[in-house]
């Protein structure tokens, strides 16, 4: 049976870096719908993942777009700044790139798990964004039952349902629904920004 197919946006001042993501992005299953160069409006369309550039205002561009319809996102970034970091998973993206090191295999698992809203950050970055971490009020690690603890640990460590419900010999359902209380306890729109503010704080 063929895969659904995943309809990509791309968003990016770069034409030859377009032209090099719409090639890694020519898969069984995702098929890039059109591209945008980051100083035009994004059209109209009917993409279901946004693949764009953070830095230069291409962050606010893509919430905005996103604000429009049910469209994921993910953000290729230039630098290794914190702050951008952190703005980016605090927006809702569901996977961060960096220019400089994505890969082709990469970019396409993060693009279908995208699609599932499923959350993909690299696990080298997960301790940038807890050093920027810093504790407030709020949501405490007390207000969380110790599997939803174990489950968020591992979200924040890049692993997605499967792997969870299998390192915690859950089914997969049961790991979904944990994730759902999660979200509706941190008041979190996905998984990333269920991690960005556990690290926030402190409760991972």
């Amino acid at each position: 049976m063929r895969a659904e197919t995943i309809r990509v946006w791309i968003d990016d001042r770069h034409p030859i870096f377009r032209r090099g993501l719409r090639t890694c992005l020519a898969v069984d299953g995702v098929t890039v719908i059109g591209e945008s160069n980051r100083f035009d409006p994004i059209p109209e369309s009917d993409a279901d993942v946004l693949v764009f550039e953070v830095d230069g205002g291409g962050l606010q561009r893509a919430v905005k777009y996103r604000a429009a319809g049910d469209v994921r996102l993910v953000a290729i970034i230039d630098s290794r700044d914190e702050g951008a970091l952190y703005d980016a998973v605090d927006a809702g993206v569901c996977a961060i790139h960096l220019r400089t090191d994505v890969q082709p295999d990469a970019l396409v698992h993060s693009v279908r798990a995208a699609y599932l809203n499923n959350t993909t950050l690299p696990i080298d970055l997960i301790p940038r964004l807890m050093r920027r971490a810093a504790t407030s009020a709020g949501t405490s690690n007390s207000t969380l039952q110790p599997r939803e603890l174990a489950v968020l640990q591992l979200l924040a460590s890049g692993n997605d349902t499967l792997n969870i419900a299998s390192e915690l010999s859950y089914s997969e359902r049961t790991v979904k629904n944990i994730v759902h209380d999660l979200l509706m306890k941190l008041n979190c729109r996905n998984r990333a920004h269920a991690v960005a503010m556990a690290t926030r704080q402190g409760i991972i």
